[in-house]
């Protein structure tokens, strides 16, 4: 009877630490694809001046846009918590593709070739936010799984491990398709 208690013991101490370890990798994970997503989000914050300025000479009257766009991406940058960032950042991106869109009306922009340039950096660094986006959703499912499932939620509880935020699309608009028409 003593060995059985000291062998479910033991098994209790071996795979706390088993569960314990796996929990500290999928956190450690999760903050390595937030990484990810900042570094392309900073490059962007960087895309983003110089866009508009070379969109500004040719849309003036669309001062407003552009002040709304330098102040989304001031407070991208100053959020420190994932949530904020993440709301901060839908807010952005939609400001982003309401420029894009007002070029688009100024065939002399759309032709010079700084406006192009940049609009193709833009294009590459939102596919690899997008990419890293999917990436951390991934660790954050994850991490999820394993703090939410028995026995190791167990473990989770008693050392603080928590749910991961995902980063989701805020804005209703950006889920509905894409409706095309000749």
């Amino acid at each position: 009877m003593l060995y059985l208690l000291i062998a479910l013991i033991c098994l209790l101490i071996v795979g706390s630490i088993f569960y314990y370890n796996s929990l500290v990798i999928k956190k450690n994970r999760m903050k390595e694809a937030w990484s990810g997503i900042d570094v392309y989000l900073k490059k962007r914050y960087e895309l983003i001046p110089n866009l508009i300025e070379t969109v500004k000479g040719y849309a003036s009257h669309e001062q407003k846009l552009m002040q709304d766009l330098v102040r989304l991406r001031n407070e991208a940058i100053q959020s420190q918590a994932n949530q904020d960032k993440i709301n901060a950042e839908n807010r952005l991106s939609e400001n982003i593709g309401k420029l894009m869109f007002i070029a688009e009306g100024y065939p002399d922009l759309k032709a010079n070739t700084n406006f192009q340039q940049l609009q193709t950096q833009l294009e590459t660094i939102e596919t690899e936010i997008e990419q890293s986006r999917r990436y951390y959703n991934g660790t954050v499912r994850e991490n999820n799984i394993q703090v939410q499932s028995f026995p190791s939620n167990l473990v989770a509880s008693l050392f603080g491990f928590q749910n991961g935020i995902f980063f989701e699309i805020n804005n209703s608009t950006e889920r509905e398709p894409v409706k095309v028409s000749f």
